[in-house]
């Protein structure tokens, strides 16, 4: 005897939300973990071209969900060194800056509570006797 949809077997309505049984997304089709059809959604809303392509959204995912994986990887290394287990802004931000592509790439951003990266100046330093 099988059961309606959205009745549980004594007939009782079951929860309203799916169960998430894996599906056949765009994002699970790419292999990625960021949203593929809200970043194609965001292209459209944001008006940056008449048309966009069925590619844009899962080549701006992969490319956001790349520099996230990146920076996390050097922000978890940045907190392992100084023997922290969280991750915080001014971890971020040592990792940000200590890397040469990704300091050209967030040249001009601001990490609220990141603070700067600890240099003393050669000029600043007292000289030595002979």
């Amino acid at each position: 005897m099988s059961t309606p949809k959205g009745k549980d077997k004594k007939g009782a309505k079951t929860a309203g939300k799916k169960g998430k049984t894996g599906g056949s997304g765009k994002s699970k089709k790419a292999g990625l973990t960021f949203p593929v059809t809200r970043t194609a959604g965001l292209f459209k809303k944001g008006r940056y071209s008449s048309r966009v392509g069925k590619g844009a959204g899962v080549y701006a995912a992969a490319v956001l969900e790349y520099l996230c994986a990146e920076m996390l990887e050097l922000a978890g290394n940045a907190s392992r060194d100084n023997k922290k287990k969280r991750i915080t802004p001014r971890f971020l931000t040592l990792a940000i800056r200590n890397d040469e592509e990704l300091n050209k790439l967030l040249g001009g951003v601001t990490i609220a509570s990141g603070g700067v990266l600890p240099n003393i100046q050669q000029v600043l330093l007292k000289k030595k006797a002979k």
